[in-house]
């Protein structure tokens, strides 16, 4: 495994001796934690990059073409129960990395702030808590995404669960998007609060409260047939406000969590095709939304 530094957007001497002098530190917390197993088997190269203002651990296959596969991951372990905030909000349950391990395309996996233990001076639990879909989150997220798409035309997000909803909150604000999967994508934050009995997400965007994204970038949203987590009519409201040609497609035996490395393969060369056919990739990028 390669693991890079990469200072991206850290400026003053004192934050670089920061990072650096704490990078041990990530690595040893990292090492038990369930990512590092795949990444290390998937030879993936592992860099911490600086976004604006958070940090952001960033995996890579180091494929290139043109094209960017971006795969963002759920909330992971914000709570540890219903009064106690997790210190470590970092997946337990790494799906997004292991449906990765499996795409044959250019593609990275771009950690969300105050995730994997980075030594980030920024980090608050509101950040993975009632901010975790802030615009400061997707600000940082992009500048940091701005950064590892170097050298890539085009760039598809890819978000399980909480990531479907840092995914759709990135592509209205990119002109270098062209599409957007969401597998279990919390795209009513909302109607999820309500539905569970949650205090809602005060601090954070609302993907069904943001103008529907343009018609230039292909939308393919997944759900399974079992999932307890989000249900199709918290979708509803937000597919049917979405360009012509969104779909929504309910996946046999998945639940919010289980079983999509089954059919990933599938779904993502289906949602590539018509990507090509539908919307005709050429060397262009497309228009601003």
């Amino acid at each position: 495994m390669e693991i890079n530094v990469c200072l991206v957007g850290v400026h003053s001497a004192g934050q670089r001796r920061l990072v650096l002098a704490s990078l041990f530190l990530v690595l040893a917390a990292c090492a038990g934690n369930p990512s590092q197993k795949i990444v290390q088997q998937q030879g993936f190269i592992s860099q911490v990059v600086a976004g604006a203002p958070f940090l952001h651990q960033v995996y890579s296959n180091a494929m290139s073409g043109d094209t960017l596969h971006v795969y963002i991951e759920g909330d992971g372990r914000p709570w540890l129960g219903k009064q106690q905030v997790s210190p470590d909000p970092t997946p337990m349950n790494p799906l997004m990395l292991r449906l990765m391990a499996s795409d044959s395309e250019p593609s990275i996996y771009l950690g969300r702030p105050c995730y994997f233990n980075l030594p980030d001076p920024q980090c608050a639990p509101q950040w993975w808590t009632q901010g975790r879909y802030s615009a400061e989150v997707v600000t940082s997220l992009s500048s940091a995404l701005d950064y590892v798409s170097s050298g890539h035309k085009r760039i598809i997000l890819i978000g399980h669960s909480g990531g479907g909803t840092l995914a759709m909150l990135l592509a209205a604000r990119r002109s270098d998007v062209v599409g957007v999967i969401t597998l279990a994508g919390n795209l009513d934050i909302t109607a999820w609060a309500n539905y569970h009995g949650y205090t809602p997400l005060a601090l954070s965007l609302n993907p069904a409260d943001e103008p529907p994204l343009g018609a230039a970038v292909a939308q393919r949203h997944y759900i399974g047939e079992k999932d307890s987590v989000i249900t199709v009519e918290m979708l509803s409201r937000v597919i049917e406000r979405q360009p012509a040609g969104t779909d929504l497609k309910v996946i046999k035996n998945a639940d919010h969590a289980c079983c999509w490395e089954e059919t990933w393969v599938d779904l993502l060369e289906q949602f590539e095709h018509s990507i090509t056919d539908e919307h005709k990739i050429t060397g262009q990028n497309p228009p601003g939304n």
